[in-house]
């Protein structure tokens, strides 16, 4: 199911870990939410989460994502069958509403992207009244 993802490449040998000392990463307790940020510049990292997620690996950080905190998600979010195609779908929308702002640059989702995905990863947030206007379009209750 990945294949929307990842294709047939195999996105480890391009994983900044694999080049680096990723002897950080596999910490325990507290220690990971410091090595997470380890994750934040690797090109892989979306590929990496989702096989973490797929896979139920349960030790270490990988995507930039402790051990806690993809058990939360994963508990949040049973019914996904398939993170590496939603993760994959969320990135073609995003890419997808940065090419029609014509700005490249653009590092920001769009609010609707954000809202779909926290929606789909069970991240939401309770929106402010304004916010919740702004989203649908109606006044604030």
């Amino acid at each position: 199911m990945g294949a929307e993802m990842t294709g047939t490449w195999n996105w480890r040998a391009a994983a900044r870990c694999r080049t680096q000392d990723a002897e950080g990463l596999f910490v325990t307790g507290a220690g990971q939410r410091d090595s997470r940020r380890f994750c934040f510049t690797c090109p892989v990292r979306t590929e990496c989460l989702a096989h973490a997620l797929d896979q139920r690996i349960e030790f270490g950080v990988w995507g930039g994502m402790t051990e806690r905190e993809r058990r939360a998600l994963l508990r949040t979010r049973p019914t996904i069958r398939s993170w590496a195609q939603l993760l994959g779908q969320a990135r073609t929308a995003h890419y997808a509403a940065t090419a029609a702002t014509g700005d490249a640059r653009r590092t920001c989702l769009p609010a609707a992207v954000r809202t779909a995905w926290a929606t789909a990863t069970g991240t939401a947030r309770t929106a402010r009244p304004t916010q919740q206007a702004e989203l649908t379009g109606g006044k604030p209750r």
